[in-house]
């Protein structure tokens, strides 16, 4: 009689949440070729076939899928019993580890995370910038306690987790003075041939603010496009055109980088996901978070 090797089993169970092999690896730090040999194993002394390969990705049979559930419980009582021996105390003081998209923009994510370096016992604050995908394999085998993105866990991603809407903000024009004062008083029409920074289309707001322009019948005049969001700003900073982020940091953008605000677009919203693999948000550092989405301000006035 053939006994259950945990460890093959775990490797399935990565496999199964992030869907390919290569990315399992990653995430495990191993290379593909022995995870794929580990799996064989374990399907050899099971007896049945767990993935089936559609594509590029692996796909559960139905006999993956029956073990998948039996081993999704098996790890959350281990992590029961890691609560278990740990006291409240120790529990708190563990690092913290927070995940966010590279396309988020930093003035966002430092107003969000800094109150969580003030609650009682926070431990320390491990912070990861990667690709949201990154981040949702990480997140799945508790490599992260908590990922914040401006979109809810994608549908084509097998990640199981729940997202909860901490907050959402209309965004501002902003710009260097002496094109603020040009573009302020006919707002939004004089962005119309004006030089744009866009943001790169890994930030959730793009498209709706492209089809906010096309709506408008505006076409600025596409000077550069930026995946990060503070060299975006610096370009603007330099008066190399305008360009629009969330109204709930204006403020920061105005004094931190000596911008103007232009005018406000109001039908286009940005918002921001507090992703977690449990349904409550339990944790000191997570209300703390979720309390400071709150306040900020969401749009002008």
């Amino acid at each position: 009689m053939a006994e259950l090797n945990y460890k093959h089993l775990r490797y399935f169970w990565t496999v199964a949440r992030v869907g390919t092999i290569a990315e399992a690896g990653r995430v495990l730090d191993l290379a593909p070729h022995s995870i794929s040999a580990q799996l064989a194993t374990f399907e050899a002394a099971l007896g049945v076939s767990l993935f089936r390969r559609v594509g590029r990705r692996l796909v559960l049979t139905d006999a993956g899928t029956r073990i998948l559930g039996h081993a999704e419980q098996i790890f959350a009582l281990g992590d029961q019993i890691l609560d278990v021996v740990r006291d409240d105390t120790l529990r708190r003081s563990l690092p913290f580890r927070i995940g966010f998209p590279d396309s988020m923009p930093k003035s966002v994510v430092h107003r969000l995370l800094e109150p969580a370096l003030h609650v009682e016992r926070p431990g320390r604050l491990v912070c990861r910038e990667a690709p949201l995908a990154e981040l949702l394999a990480e997140l799945a085998v508790h490599r992260l306690d908590l990922v914040i993105a401006d979109r809810p866990i994608p549908a084509d991603v097998s990640v199981r987790g729940y997202n909860t809407l901490l907050g959402e903000s209309t965004l501002t024009v902003f710009a260097a003075p002496a094109l603020a004062a040009g573009l302020r008083a006919d707002f939004p029409a004089a962005l119309d041939g004006a030089p744009f920074l866009l943001p790169g289309e890994d930030v959730a707001h793009r498209s709706a603010l492209q089809q906010w322009f096309e709506h408008r019948h505006i076409q600025p005049s596409i000077v550069a496009e930026f995946d990060d969001s503070a060299l975006m700003k610096a370009f603007a900073q330099g008066g190399a055109g305008a360009f629009a982020a969330p109204t709930m940091v204006a403020d920061h953008i105005c004094r931190q980088y000596g911008l103007e605000a232009v005018g406000e677009i109001s039908e286009v919203l940005t918002q921001i996901y507090a992703i977690t693999t449990e349904r409550r948000l339990s944790h000191p550092a997570m209300q703390a978070i979720r309390e400071r989405a709150g306040s900020l301000p969401a749009k002008i006035g």
